[in-house]
């Protein structure tokens, strides 16, 4: 049977993820193809990507050096096991990857997604306090409001109460720290003034506890999925500090904010903090083929590399750890990052869209705006009695106008790639305030 790409018979089978399946199957948006900055639909529209796919397409859509990388991997070597067997192309990636971490950021975990990245870092932490002789180590610290992917550990350290609520008992010993979404930082362009007094309640928990029985923190260096909350100057350095002290490794998750999102390669280079671990996945390949991959310091590494040479040093892995042609599509897109210049670029286009989105502040229903990088959060006072409904308006709203926007909760929340030009950024935020103006 021929596949028609435009024109699917059938909506009905495919159970949508973080989709409203009945709403969308009555009103189908479709995208058939995209290049560049824009998507286009099965019915012929062009819609601006404001989302960079979903904060993955960091160097835009259908880029030919990515492409042909994935082309002529998958001629060459489609599949090699990663149980005991290489290839050239995983190791070339690892390599390239700890070239642009933190210094002392020197090896890397293939995972396939970054959900994946997370229940890696989670895992690695326990087992490396293990192994040190500190077995007591079991507890994981995450964060309110934190998003760490889907699986049963990330829901576990995470902090969006909807994606915990329908799963009953998850993994036991976790606790959280308080989230640094402050109603008196609103309207702050970039780090916010007011929080980083919360990093100290890791010492309420730690002495709650005791130091003896944790295993790691992990957070966002900023929040994406819970909406752009941004880290209170100070506040990262004060987790670090904190987490030395105890003996506590400290877990940054860079699926989002990692690939040029906020300017720098990844956020702890951003930020200066640099953790012992990085969960990365998104932008490594640009979205095209799922990748993920955990950076670890080399001193958690050499932690495992003790007992007889033939002996497995850690049990965990994945079929596809370290594809082929995933990794491919990885080196390719590094390397479109590099010659394209596009941390850089995103840095340098980022003052003209922090003006662009504060340009919004006075709009109908906004309560806030925040920024930073190429990131930015439009908050708006909810319906009463209707909370995420306004929101998901104007993400309706911003579609039918040729703009792809991402709503969670009641905020809107956009990363667009990091090729974008001030036109683009001019229709992305003159389409909002065109929708803003006449939303209920």
């Amino acid at each position: 049977m021929a596949l028609d790409r435009n024109t699917p018979n059938d909506l009905n089978a495919f159970w949508m993820p973080f989709t409203a399946n009945r709403q969308f199957k009555k009103a189908p948006r479709l995208l058939a193809s995209a290049k560049d900055m824009h998507y286009f639909t099965t019915d012929g529209r062009q819609v601006l990507d404001g989302t960079a796919g979903l904060w993955c397409c960091n160097a835009g859509h259908c880029r030919p050096k990515i492409t042909e990388a994935i082309q002529k991997q998958v001629a060459e070597l489609d599949y090699a096991p990663p149980f005991q067997m290489g290839h050239p192309v995983a190791f070339e990636l690892a390599n390239r990857l700890v070239d642009i971490a933190p210094e002392g950021i020197d090896h890397a975990f293939f995972t396939n997604s970054g959900s994946e990245s997370v229940e890696t870092a989670l895992k690695i932490a326990l087992a490396y306090h293990r192994a040190r002789g500190e077995g007591t180590r079991t507890r994981l610290i995450g964060r309110e409001k934190g998003y760490h992917g889907v699986n049963f550990g990330g829901i576990s350290v995470g902090g969006l109460v909807n994606n915990r609520r329908m799963f009953g008992t998850l993994l036991a010993g976790v606790d959280h720290l308080p989230h640094t979404h402050l109603p008196e930082n609103a309207f702050t362009r970039g780090q916010p003034e007011h929080g980083a007094n919360l990093a100290d309640e890791l010492e309420r928990i730690v002495a709650l506890h005791g130091a003896e029985t944790i295993a790691a923190v992990i957070v966002e260096p900023m929040s994406g999925s819970a909406g752009v909350i941004l880290p209170p100057k100070g506040y990262l350095q004060r987790l670090r500090d904190i987490t030395k002290k105890h003996g506590i490794l400290l877990i940054f998750d860079e699926v989002i904010t990692g690939f040029g999102r906020l300017g720098s390669a990844f956020a702890s280079q951003h930020y200066g903090v640099t953790p012992d671990m990085m969960t990365t996945a998104k932008g490594l390949t640009n979205g095209v083929i799922p990748m993920g991959a955990v950076l670890v310091s080399g001193e958690i590494y050499d932690t495992f590399m003790t007992g007889p040479e033939h002996m497995i040093e850690l049990f965990h892995g994945y079929t596809y750890s370290g594809n082929p042609v995933a990794s491919a599509a990885g080196i390719a897109t590094l390397e479109t990052y590099r010659e394209e210049a596009l941390f850089e670029r995103a840095a340098e286009m980022a003052p003209y869209w922090e003006d662009a989105l504060h340009s919004l502040k006075g709009a109908r229903h906004v309560i806030d705006v925040r920024n930073t990088g190429l990131v930015g959060a439009i908050e708006l006072e909810p319906l009463p009695g209707e909370p995420t409904k306004r929101a998901f308006n104007a993400f309706l709203q911003a579609y039918e106008k040729g703009i792809l926007i991402r709503t969670t909760g009641d905020i809107i929340a956009m990363s667009p790639p990091l090729i974008i030009e001030k036109e683009h950024i001019d229709q992305l935020i003159g389409t909002i305030g065109e929708v803003l103006a006449t939303l209920d």
